[in-house]
């Protein structure tokens, strides 16, 4: 990736372990490796606008609170676990960062518009000459 995510204030995160699931056999049911990791919205200082596309992109994941929890349990390590954590959660910051490039509206030309229109009547004459076949 050319852009590195931003990097995220320490403060506004917080961090829980809890035992994942998954492989990992007895190693699974004794240590606690998967994370939670909370970041708090407000403590980024965002834009109204950034706020709104991180609300949307964050989905399911927006707590009630203001804050976005990101849970990862695909590794075997806490700090495979919580590097995972932290890099999606950045990686999800900056997809709000980045503004949607605004839509330019255009117009069909006159000669599509003629096309258009052309087709059209060539289809409706084709379908009128389906009609029941009588015989005089």
């Amino acid at each position: 990736m050319a852009d590195d995510p931003p990097a995220l204030p320490e403060e506004a995160l917080e961090e829980r372990f809890l035992a994942a699931t998954g492989p990992g056999g007895q190693n699974v049911n004794k240590v606690a490796t998967a994370v939670q990791l909370r970041l708090d919205v407000y403590a980024l200082r965002l834009d109204p606008a950034a706020f709104a596309r991180l609300k949307v992109l964050a989905g399911t994941r927006w707590a009630a609170g203001g804050s976005i929890l990101v849970t990862a349990r695909r590794f075997r390590t806490r700090e495979a676990n919580r590097a995972d954590a932290r890099e999606r959660l950045a990686e999800l910051v900056a997809a709000a960062l980045v503004r949607p490039e605004r839509r330019v509206k255009t117009k069909p030309s006159k000669a599509a518009k003629a096309r258009r229109v052309d087709a059209k009547a060539r289809t409706g004459a084709i379908k009128r000459g389906r009609g029941r076949v009588t015989l005089d």
